[in-house]
């Protein structure tokens, strides 16, 4: 099987974690061990952003950035629906009331336009989700943001080698999430990264992620234990270095699928606009007619193929049990979408020989 997503991790990650586990420096008391400051540094560095603060996922990422933006009970937050599930998670655990909005067609990020009917005394913050990579239009967003004083989190939890207008994700927002998951363009395993540029965010973050402690045994606010371990941060700190090479060789592979399917006419291939530069962590196509099921006869037919097709998302969030008895949203181009998506690998292990045969078996399936 020719999965759609794998990390690559080399001798220079082993290296570094024995190197952790000889010293016997495991952790840091306050989450700033050596080998996550240096993480934190390179992160910042690399992504342009005065701030990193290394957690131990990206769902703690996401819902620190709302305790320390001050977000409580009966506040709402916007966001799309269209993604993965710890989004709106976040959201629920920090008390407020995820509201989603649908999203635009070709990009499957949330539309700008839709935001502002969305907006009430209540709401508070805007995520948008930088969906299988392709950042959102972040300069639109951030404008209807500072129009109603909202605070700006950027999902940007795919988005590892993206940019924006030839900036880096998280340049237009006030802060942003980042995951490293085992699946991801970079990965520590677990682990995660909120990136900012404000001192004040950057400080409660760091207080978040340790009890809310600044010396010992001494609690300064209300915390919590995200810390990222040390030998998760010496194998990020290995990752970032080749993430540049990981980004090329997964812009590659996209461009020779893209390519090699342009004449599937039943297929509706990921567009990627001038504006912005996809990360590629997803090559998410789209059949032009059918529906889930016949979507799925297709998935499994490529799978049977062992072409590692996967369907991202194949429930919007609004439509899962748990959140559908909150309140009932009508969202059509997210629920069209969710119906007709399927992901195909594109990922830095693939050689040409392995995308050429991908794109033969998708044409075999169709034909």
């Amino acid at each position: 099987m020719i999965p759609v997503n794998m990390p690559l991790i080399g001798q220079e990650e082993i290296k570094a974690v024995t190197k952790v586990l000889k010293s016997g420096m495991l952790t840091g008391r306050f989450g700033s061990g050596p080998m996550a400051k240096r993480f934190e540094s390179s992160f910042a560095k690399f992504f342009k952003a005065k701030h990193a603060v290394a957690v131990n996922s990206g769902t703690a990422a996401l819902h620190m950035t709302l305790w320390a933006a001050g977000i409580k009970a009966g506040d709402e937050v916007i966001l799309p629906s269209f993604t993965f599930i710890a989004t709106a998670e976040a959201v629920v655990l920090i008390g407020a009331k995820p509201v989603f909005v649908d999203i635009e067609p070709k990009t499957y990020n949330i539309d700008p336009d839709k935001l502002e009917a969305a907006i009430t005394l209540k709401t508070k913050v805007i995520i948008p989700v930088d969906l299988y990579g392709l950042p959102a239009e972040m300069d639109r967003i951030k404008e209807v943001a500072d129009k109603h004083n909202l605070i700006l989190v950027e999902d940007a939890a795919q988005a590892h080698g993206a940019s924006y207008k030839g900036k880096p994700p998280g340049y237009f927002a006030d802060m942003a999430c980042w995951s490293f998951y085992a699946s991801k363009n970079m990965t520590t395993g677990e682990g995660g990264m909120v990136t900012s540029n404000n001192d004040e965010f950057a400080e409660k973050l760091r207080l978040i992620r340790s009890h809310g402690e600044r010396e010992e045994y001494k609690a300064s606010t209300l915390g919590h234990n995200y810390r990222m371990p040390e030998i998760e941060a010496a194998i990020g700190i290995e990752q970032l270095k080749k993430l540049p090479l990981f980004a090329e060789r997964r812009r590659k592979n996209a461009e020779s699928l893209t390519e090699k399917l342009s004449h599937a006419k039943q297929l509706i291939l990921p567009i990627e606009p001038k504006c912005c530069r996809s990360s590629w962590y997803l090559y998410t196509v789209r059949i032009r007619k059918g529906d889930a099921e016949f979507r799925d006869q297709v998935v499994e037919a490529l799978r049977k193929k062992s072409v590692g097709a996967t369907v991202y998302y194949h429930t919007p969030i609004h439509l899962m049990p748990y959140y559908r008895q909150q309140s009932k949203y009508s969202l059509p181009e997210t629920e069209k979408a969710s119906q007709q998506v399927f992901s195909l690998p594109v990922h830095p292990s693939l050689k040409p020989m392995n995308i050429n045969y991908v794109a033969k078996v998708v044409k075999q399936v169709f034909a």
